[in-house]
């Protein structure tokens, strides 16, 4: 007995990334839902287990802090993929390449000549009281003035199928591991969908990464010495550092394997002496990067880095200060960012935004707490929101109380109904609710824009927090040319 009926599929109220209507698969999705619907029961089972042991066998996990430990989990993955039509994802890769080109372009003006600001399309207070910006990156040009080469921008989808930017991530993204991760698993699992060739590869990205980081080498004519920085063994993206530094054939180093010279020169310290290093891809926040000019007691960084940075002898990727766009209040202005500095309308919409430091906006946003989504400026991971309808009252008056008391470090958007996608939860097919985090190479002469993105899915019933470090797991994600025949 066969499963999955799409007929009783419930995705009523909701955007389905597969299904139409009961029965009624997308066109891109026809094949996949084909696929499943002829499953028995076991070999449903069947496809469970082959996930769960190639997860395993591959040691794909991420950490979790819990009651102050931290416990390695494997990675949780559903088995049915999300699709995209090629077409549709063509258009949204230049919306993408638009928005970043013009964010590079707005960092590098707010540590120079803040145009933006004398010309008042970006409030003075935004950047005044905004805490990435870092005043020791004023006057600083990094290679071709690209400040965020890295970007991970989350994308929604609402209930009339209009694909949103929800936020831009700037700082040092994070997933992308996780998404080519993804797609060796289903290869695994679905070796025969792959078999027509319309499911797009994305096994490019880290050989895009390692050509763009190479492409900002300060020694061009050299080959160049690339090297991850992480903070350690300890961090939750910890397994995402050490794949990207394996699959680009560069060293993964810690603060404590580099050393900056009386020259300003970067080195790492290795058995057979000390090796110029040409360019960094950090993945420590910037507070933690330079004891000498950030936090004093940061064991993390490299003394001297800044200035090696400064100099031009060394390439940092993202750069110090980049996320400066990376705050949920400057994100309201993007639209306003793009037409400023690209004179276009932008190609993505923006989820519709309330800005509590704007007295109108304010006044609305404390009135309809039980609406809305508020979110603090800064925090990541899904971490310091009020989501208004699933909130108690006592959470809504003391939320209140925080907007009140900080206006700028609040906005508010209203609760969109995101899309869906069937996910396998036992042996049934159910509606859940996902986003999509593609990401975004900015080098010199090119934008790269990654084929999809890593699918994160809210795997409760009901629940909109897509975030692993809350419960939340991950699908591959397919875009697919959809062709006649």
């Amino acid at each position: 007995m066969t499963k999955v009926n799409w007929q009783d599929y419930a995705c009523k109220d909701f955007y389905d990334e597969l299904i139409a209507a009961p029965g009624q698969p997308r066109a891109e999705a026809r094949m996949l839902c084909d696929y499943f619907e002829k499953l028995a029961s076991a070999e449903l089972t069947e496809h469970r287990h082959a996930v769960d042991v190639a997860i395993q066998t591959m040691g794909i996990t991420f950490t979790v802090y819990t009651e102050g430990s931290m416990i390695d989990r494997a990675w949780p993955f559903d088995p049915v993929p999300r699709i995209i039509p090629r077409t549709e994802w063509e258009k949204t890769a230049a919306g993408l390449r638009q928005r970043v080109e013009a964010l590079n372009l707005f960092i590098h003006d707010l540590y120079h000549d803040q145009r933006i600001i004398k010309d008042g399309v970006l409030p003075a207070e935004v950047l005044a009281q905004s805490v990435n910006f870092r005043p020791q990156c004023v006057g600083i040009s990094p290679p071709h003035n690209v400040w965020a080469h890295i970007c991970g921008s989350d994308l929604v989808r609402d209930s009339d199928g209009t694909l949103y930017v929800l936020e831009d991530n700037l700082r040092v993204p994070s997933g992308v591991s996780y998404m080519l991760e993804n797609r060796n698993v289903i290869k695994r699992v679905l070796p025969e969908m792959f078999a027509t060739g319309r499911i797009q590869p994305v096994d490019d990205y880290t050989d895009q990464l390692f050509d763009m980081l190479a492409a900002m080498s300060p020694r061009p004519g050299d080959e160049p010495q690339i090297v991850i920085l992480t903070p350690g063994i300890y961090n939750s993206a910890y397994y995402e550092h050490s794949y990207l530094a394996q699959q680009m054939g560069v060293e993964l180093v810690e603060g404590s394997d580099l050393l900056v010279s009386d020259d300003d020169y970067v080195y790492m310290k290795t058995v057979d002496g000390l090796q110029q290093v040409d360019v960094i891809y950090r993945r420590i926040d910037d507070m933690f990067l330079d004891p000498e000019v950030f936090n004093p007691e940061s064991t993390l960084g490299v003394p001297g880095l800044m200035r090696a940075w400064r100099a031009g002898k060394v390439a940092l990727a993202n750069a110090p200060g980049a996320g400066v766009a990376d705050d949920k209040i400057v994100y309201a202005f993007v639209p306003q960012i793009i037409r400023y500095y690209l004179d276009q309308e932008p190609l993505l919409p923006n989820v519709p935004s309330y800005l509590c430091m704007i007295e109108k906006d304010r006044e609305y946003v404390l009135n309809n707490l039980d609406k809305l989504v508020v979110k603090p400026a800064n925090e990541s991971g899904g971490y310091g929101m009020l989501i208004g309808p699933h909130a108690s009252k006592r959470e809504r008056k003391a939320f209140a109380e925080l907007i009140k008391a900080d206006p700028r470090n609040y906005m508010a958007q209203p609760t969109l109904k995101l899309s869906t996608a069937p996910t396998l939860c036992g042996n049934a097919m159910e509606p859940r609710h996902i986003d999509l985090r593609p990401f975004i190479l900015s080098g010199g002469d090119s934008t790269y824009v990654t084929m999809g993105g890593l699918t994160r899915v809210a795997m409760t019933k009901g629940s909109l927090v897509v975030n692993s470090s809350q419960g939340g797991g991950s699908k591959d994600t397919w875009v697919v040319d959809v062709r006649e025949g």
